[in-house]
């Protein structure tokens, strides 16, 4: 099983139900392959630094997870194929990044 984090960016047209079942989509295919999600944050609606597709901001999503390392493809697959997704970036966490993670995530329960 491999460690992997993705950040994902929606459509900023998307309604709050419509944001939730993307998200809920995602999860429920990356649980139907095995992986167990370790973290999974919603950054909200923010600026892009360029347009894409004529949109100026769009709803960040991060998945931290392990799943076995040839999920990956479909996974990415079915991001290509939605039309919601205006982008997506999945990597491999290597131990530094895993303890960084793992330090973001303790940071950010403390402050909530």
């Amino acid at each position: 099983m491999n460690h992997y984090e993705t950040v994902f960016i929606l459509n900023p047209v998307l309604s709050d139900e419509q944001i939730k079942e993307t998200v809920k989509k995602y999860e429920d295919f990356l649980k139907s392959k095995g992986a167990k999600m370790v973290n999974k944050e919603d950054w909200g609606l923010k600026k892009l630094a360029y347009p894409i597709q004529h949109k100026k901001s769009g709803f960040y999503h991060l998945f931290e997870f392990t799943v076995p390392g040839e999920a990956i493809s479909e996974y990415e697959l079915t991001f290509r194929r939605d039309e919601r997704v205006m982008r997506y970036l999945t990597v491999k966490l290597d131990k530094h990044a895993i303890a960084w993670a793992e330090k973001r995530v303790a940071r950010n329960k403390k402050q909530a």
